[in-house]
């Protein structure tokens, strides 16, 4: 029809319309259809000039001017709601809390708040310009105050919910938001209303918002200045474009919270950087702490485990247990015994938790690239122990420092976010069995405790002490943490000698974004590329990776030399989290992806204390932990085996490995790899009945408890 109409404006006459519809050429009806179409865009092109010529250089600067205004009261409500948080519930504050820690708290919170008055900001900002089409310069003044004093009305609420939240949860909003509309809800609104006297808040809301609505409309009123005008047109576009960069840069500094690249950037998860929990907590605004509560609950809703049916449960903890067992308690299939044990217990045990420290580069085919030269010596060792044939827990630290923790494997399920784990320790957890073996236990984390939860996880988990990024001195580090160097000194200056101690160190140096100063700390390029291939001998960004995991390797040999000289009589065992972050081949085999080393060395090891065929995972760290420290028939609870026992299996979230063999869980993929020759790979039902039973039995534990529940149907 539109083409029909078309046709009848383009001639002249209903008879030339009619003699042309006849005879119509196609090529020419081709032309007039692009005639048309940019005749057609014509048209919008001059809406869009219209568009901008509304929206024109100086509507944009004052424009600009506003939302900076905005901004900057918003981040000083922030700040001052910060701060009268702080001084409401100073009760909360330890003894040892300092000026200097309240300084650094508001200082970090300073940059974290620059985060969330920007989003707030922006919003606006782009509110306000896409109205500026429709709506009149006034009148959008009216309707940014508007958006402004939403906003000062919301932090004010949510001011004065933090404050009885705080007082119930010891937190400042997380995922238990979520839970209010599954709890009782007239309960919960009673509650309120008597406790924590609901109406007085809402009053207090209503004045406080009222008082700074006020300010927030004289500070937007006042004045404006306009953008100079030079002389030459050439001079104005330079200058414009001058500003346009500086918005640029100061949008990536308030991104990234106070600097200019992600090494330093700070968030929700790495902000917990000093010794006091109020004050950690201080450090997030509302705004951020919202964004931690719907993070976190997106976690947990994400943790949906496997499908099990709990009938088949004893079948599978029966084969974990190596006997039939009739019994309805989870431990009760988890029960061992120390087979040979120690008469002469190390009276100190260090785990080193490696980050991404991998098992590749120990590989004889590796050995010119020089960046494992520390671990190998340890293993050269007449006293250490060495296993190749190692998965990690998961693909991340979290679940792999959740797998040494817990003894339990990745099922799906964050742990840290879950009810079950801050109940009580799991009986396969570590420390609680170390602490009957006599151990003082203690976790030292480079980073802050608020990543991941991970001091309110090993805590709850059994752990006596837990360290931080904050409670020691460090000088160099990133948005990670720590340099190694400083998280190693802090260990050998903390370590007591006046009771046996299991000590736990969890490393953040080899882990993007790569800030380590290789120069100072002796690294020499050279002695990578000498093992590099042609092709990469000149990838910059690859010697710096390979420089960070030379630099880990360096500091862990270095402290354990260290610490051995001061407690010769100790135990170390050295493992990765995971590896799949760095490989010299594009496209590896799954044995140099995956795998991390597994070493013991010290007090009791000796070359034959692993079998030659010996593999696991994380899981079964604690079993062989175990076997060379407790005294013979020690009664302790794990998933896993121990590998001085002869257990030739491991398995994690989606691999399984053998001693010259790794495959997928889930199918029948599998590769060979050249340390062991004439070596058989498993049945595929020894794989399947390995790999499921662990899974079950660990989310089980986690998701349901201590017992098999005694349910017909399939329970998700």
């Amino acid at each position: 029809m539109c083409l029909y109409k078309w046709q009848q404006n383009i001639c002249r006459s209903e008879q030339d319309f009619r003699k042309k519809n006849r005879t119509f050429p196609r090529t020419k009806i081709y032309f007039e259809i692009i005639l048309y179409c940019v005749s057609w865009l014509k048209g919008i092109s001059g809406k869009v000039a219209v568009i901008i010529k509304l929206i024109s250089w100086d509507d944009f600067i004052v424009e600009l001017q506003q939302e900076c205004k905005l901004f900057v009261f918003i981040l000083a409500v922030l700040c001052l709601f910060r701060v009268g948080f702080i001084i409401i519930m100073h009760s909360f504050l330890s003894e040892a809390v300092t000026l200097s820690d309240i300084g650094t708290a508001l200082y970090y919170g300073l940059r974290i708040s620059l985060k969330s008055a920007g989003l707030l900001a922006l919003l606006s900002l782009v509110c306000c310009i896409g109205l500026r089409v429709v709506v009149s310069g006034k009148r959008l003044s009216n309707i940014r105050f508007y958006l402004g004093a939403s906003y000062v009305v919301i932090l004010s609420f949510l001011f004065q919910v933090r404050i009885p939240y705080y007082q119930e949860f010891h937190m400042v909003f997380n995922q238990m938001l979520f839970n209010t509309l599954n709890d009782d809800v007239e309960a919960i609104v009673y509650t309120i209303i008597k406790q924590y006297n609901l109406p007085v808040r809402i009053l207090l809301t209503a004045i406080t918002a009222w008082v700074l609505c006020r300010l927030l409309k004289r500070f937007l009123a006042s004045r404006n200045y306009a953008f100079p005008r030079l002389r030459n047109w050439y001079q104005n576009i330079a200058l414009r474009v001058a500003l346009l960069v500086i918005v640029y840069f100061l949008f990536v500094f308030i991104r990234f919270g106070g600097t200019m690249t992600y090494a330093y950037n700070i968030d929700w998860e790495n902000s917990g950087i000093t010794r006091d929990q109020l004050l950690n907590e201080a450090i997030l605004d509302d705004v951020q702490a919202l964004y931690r509560a719907y993070i976190l609950h997106d976690r947990v809703s994400s943790s949906n485990g496997l499908y099990m049916n709990p009938e088949s449960l004893a079948d599978y903890g029966s084969y974990l247990a190596g006997h039939q067992v009739q019994s309805v308690k989870i431990d009760d299939f988890l029960r061992k015994r120390v087979v040979v044990g120690q008469v002469s217990p190390p009276r100190h045990v260090f785990i080193i938790i490696a980050e991404s420290y991998a098992n590749w580069p120990l590989l004889p085919q590796y050995s010119q690239l020089n960046i494992a030269n520390g671990l190998k010596g340890i293993i050269a060792q007449d006293d250490a122990a060495y296993s190749p044939n190692f998965l990690p827990n998961g693909m991340c630290t979290i679940s792999g420092v959740m797998g040494v923790i817990t003894g339990l494997t990745d099922a799906n399920l964050y742990q840290n976010y879950l009810p079950e784990s801050y109940k009580e320790p799991y009986s396969t957890a570590l420390a609680p069995q170390m602490k009957r073996l006599g151990y003082m236990t203690d976790f030292w984390y480079a980073g802050p405790a608020s990543w991941e939860k991970i001091k309110d996880f090993s805590l709850a988990q059994g752990f006596d002490a837990f360290y931080g990024m904050g409670d020691f001195a460090s000088a160099s580090g990133n948005v990670w943490g720590c340099d190694d160097a400083y998280l190693y000194k802090a260990v050998l200056e903390g370590v007591k000698d006046d009771k046996p101690g299991l000590h736990v160190i969890l490393t953040v140096s080899n882990h993007a974004p790569y800030t380590v100063d290789l120069a100072k700390e002796g690294f020499d390029p050279d002695q990578v590329t000498a093992g590099l291939p042609e092709k990469l001998k000149n990838d910059q960004e690859l010697i710096k990776k390979l420089g960070h995991f030379w630099y880990a390797d360096k500091m862990l040999a270095q402290f354990v030399r260290e610490a051995r000289s001061r407690y010769p009589d100790s135990l170390f065992v050295i493992v990765g989290d995971h590896a799949d972050r760095l490989n010299i081949e594009a496209n590896p085999p799954i044995f140099e992806r995956y795998a991390i080393p597994f070493v013991v060395y010290g007090k009791g090891i000796s070359k034959e204390s692993f079998p030659e065929n010996a593999a696991g995972s994380h899981i079964n760290i604690t079993p062989t932990l175990m076997e060379l420290v407790a005294p013979s028939g020690f009664e302790y609870y794990s998933i896993g085996h121990s590998l001085t026992n002869g257990n030739d299996f491991g398995m994690n979230y989606g691999f399984w490995i053998t001693a010259g063999y790794m495959g997928e869980t889930e199918g029948d993929y599998s590769e060979t790899h050249s340390l062991y020759q004439g070596l058989c790979p498993p049945e595929q039902s020894k794989i399947r009945q390995e790999v499921d039973a662990a899974r079950a039995f660990s989310w089980w534990r986690i998701k349901y408890g201590k017992t098999l529940q005694n349910q017909t149907e399939v329970t998700k």
